[in-house]
């Protein structure tokens, strides 16, 4: 549930909306009317938030919030254990 709730913060200081508009399973670009600048923005912090590692348009606004939560709740999988300096390459 942190993970869900740092998401949203964040969504909520790009798109400057309520956190109650996010709808988990609603396109973003139907639902909040993210456009690609957004979307690099909401990129960006989480990578900062979460330290996790994302490509280039990853995250898409086709997605919905769940598959946002979804993608970085598997990075955040693979990289238990893992920190900077480990040495396997992450």
């Amino acid at each position: 549930m942190v993970i869900e709730e740092k998401i949203k913060a964040i969504f909520k200081k790009v798109l400057d909306v309520n956190p109650n508009e996010i709808v988990p399973g609603a396109k973003l670009a139907e639902s909040l009317d993210v456009d690609s600048t957004e979307m690099v923005e909401i990129s960006v912090a989480i990578k900062k938030e979460f330290g996790v590692p994302l490509k280039d348009n990853e995250l898409k606004k086709s997605h919905c919030f769940n598959d946002i939560v979804a993608i970085v709740n598997s990075k955040k999988s693979a990289m238990v254990g893992h920190g900077p300096g480990c040495g396997c390459g992450h």
